[in-house]
């Protein structure tokens, strides 16, 4: 069974007032080698800031750079070495997502063909300099599987453990989650398809007039948010869920 750790790789946080956020991210631990699920802030945005991320993001987002909380560093701090992560699994392109894979040159990134098809179209939201390093791209044109109900794909990893990444848009236009199996039950990662879990149990949340204005499709982030809060109804004891950002749901993680 694939062995997942926890760790935060960033934080975000606009003023002293607002509430400080995270980037939570798995590292998946397997005979096989090691994959990222979602990479954080990586080292090179610290070292280039304005060219990788630009300064409105910067600012809008909040962007913490602190070297000690990169993937490179908690891998590390784990005993790992950069070059057994064979794997980053992306749920969409946002910067505070992807700048830790350029730190992971040798790494296979999988990602929905719709993200990258956006991505390369151009929106502001999107920083192209985030993938100057080249990575070598494993995508997934169609989700032709069924995980729960959901449409989804099984990643192409060779893990002892299954690996779905699973549809859930609106975000972006190709945002997936990511479901690990662990024995009789799922970790189901949603990305920012929640930015807060409280969103899972209230349709009033503050935070929701940020969430539909950063959706590029609002309807379908309605639409996926309501998997969701069905999920942790009906599937409390078999689905474990957690988003990227909620500082609450980041219990036993890597320091």
């Amino acid at each position: 069974m694939v062995k997942i750790h926890h760790i935060n790789c960033g934080s975000l946080q606009r003023d002293p007032e607002s509430l400080k956020v995270l980037c939570h991210c798995l590292l998946l631990e397997d005979a096989n080698g090691l994959a990222l699920v979602d990479t954080g802030i990586g080292i090179q945005d610290i070292l280039h800031p304005l060219e990788r991320i630009g300064k409105t993001i910067i600012n809008q987002a909040g962007f913490n750079f602190n070297i000690s909380e990169t993937a490179i560093s908690k891998i590390e701090r784990l005993g790992f070495s950069k070059d057994d992560v064979k794997h980053c699994i992306i749920s969409h392109l946002d910067p505070d997502h992807i700048g830790g894979l350029a730190d992971f040159p040798q790494a296979t990134v999988h990602l929905s063909a719709i993200e990258l098809q956006s991505f390369l179209e151009g929106h502001s939201r999107y920083r192209p300099q985030q993938f100057a390093h080249r990575p070598l791209l494993k995508l997934y044109p169609e989700f032709d599987e069924s995980w729960f109900g959901l449409a989804a794909k099984r990643a192409d990893l060779n893990f002892e453990s299954a690996v779905y990444l699973v549809f859930l848009p609106g975000h972006t236009l190709g945002h997936c989650g990511v479901a690990i199996q662990q024995k009789d039950k799922w970790l189901l990662y949603v990305g920012d398809a929640y930015y807060l879990r409280e969103e899972l149990f209230t349709t009033a949340h503050p935070v929701e007039e940020l969430a539909a204005l950063m959706a590029m499709d609002n309807k379908q982030r309605i639409t996926s948010l309501e998997n969701l809060r069905m999920f942790a109804q009906k599937y409390a004891e078999e689905i474990e869920l957690f988003g990227y950002h909620d500082p609450s749901e980041l219990t036993g993680a890597i320091p």
